[in-house]
């Protein structure tokens, strides 16, 4: 065989690997284990869903997903790990609205574009917000409290777990959407604002239901609404905030699934596939109830429009508060 032919066998087969390396990669995905990012510490809700996630993976892959924990600056430094991840789909990122929608934001150098440095996968579930009061406020329903808002501008206390956290802007929007001023009173975390709440340091909060109805429950706090489509059939008393007056209010917390741009498409579908198929589950959408989030399961392209339409909400409520990264 003459050298010019070997090398021309050499080359073929070099252009045979290109076409097919890549494909049988994405026909056997995953073939090693699968590192799903977490932007938060153990412990926390975000956590706790994204190992509830991984569970359902490793029975349904028989391959190995370790969750990574990477907290730390507003959740950018585990989100910015995870966009300079190689884009073979072996690295995902528990994705939130604080990561896509709110840190963007509020930070001047994040370390990454929520929309151009991310593959969406889908939508994994919804928190909606709780509107609350203090017992001693005297605002019996979501009218009332407009109504005393209005009349006293700028006095009306409600707390937060931090300048720029989801309660912070769900009360930023509310106060656009109101025509209203509420003084903004931001905690070390949303334990201590709940605190603050209770022992009537401030008089209203917004939060998700998972971590406001128990306090409901007890009688310790007063809910004025819900940000949701129907009433929640085990809290049937607190109206929407549709019902309650104030249409077109969707302000809550969500998770999602991330995976860094360029994974191939045949990999994000085939794990949109696999989580929406989780979501349906019964043990899911109980343990999703627990914690106070409701089951969605949409497509890439239904996320990736969705995460669009939220960055462009907070971008705006951010400006309109002067928030700016601690």
């Amino acid at each position: 065989m003459s050298h010019r032919l070997l090398w021309l066998l050499c080359v073929l087969c070099m252009i045979a690997a290109g076409f097919t390396g890549p494909a049988a990669a994405e026909k056997n995905y995953p073939n090693k284990p699968i590192r799903l990012i977490v932007p938060y510490p153990p412990g926390g809700g975000n956590d706790t869903l994204a190992r509830m996630f991984a569970a359902k993976l490793v029975e349904a892959w028989q391959q190995q997903v370790i969750v990574d924990n990477r907290p730390g600056a507003g959740t950018t430094l585990g989100v910015s790990i995870a966009a300079r991840a190689v884009p073979d789909g072996h690295t995902l990122l528990l994705s939130s609205i604080a990561t896509h929608a709110i840190a963007p934001n509020l930070y001047a150098k994040p370390g990454y574009d929520p929309v151009k440095d991310f593959a969406p996968i889908t939508l994994l579930a919804v928190a909606p917000t709780v509107l609350v009061r203090h017992p001693s406020l005297p605002a019996a329903t979501l009218k009332d409290l407009i109504a005393l808002i209005k009349s006293k501008p700028g006095e009306i206390r409600y707390a937060s777990g931090g300048s720029g956290t989801p309660p912070h802007m769900a009360g930023v929007i509310f106060a656009s959407m109101t025509g209203t001023r509420l003084l903004h009173v931001p905690y070390k975390g949303g334990g201590p604002a709940i605190t603050g709440l209770m022992g009537g340091e401030v008089q209203i909060m917004f939060d998700t239901a998972a971590s406001i109805l128990p306090h409901v429950r007890s009688g310790k706090l007063q809910p004025l609404a819900i940000a949701r489509a129907q009433r929640l059939p085990d809290y049937p008393q607190i109206p929407t905030f549709s019902e309650a007056g104030l249409a077109g209010y969707e302000v809550n917390a969500w998770y999602s699934m991330h995976a860094p741009a360029g994974v191939p498409a045949s990999i994000i579908n085939k794990l949109n596939v696999e989580l929406v198929r989780h979501l349906q589950l019964a043990d899911i959408r109980q343990r999703l109830q627990q914690l106070g989030s409701e089951p969605v399961g949409n497509s890439p392209a239904e996320l990736a429009k969705f995460v669009q339409a939220e960055n462009r909400k907070y971008a705006e409520a951010i400006k309109e508060s002067g928030a700016k990264a601690e």
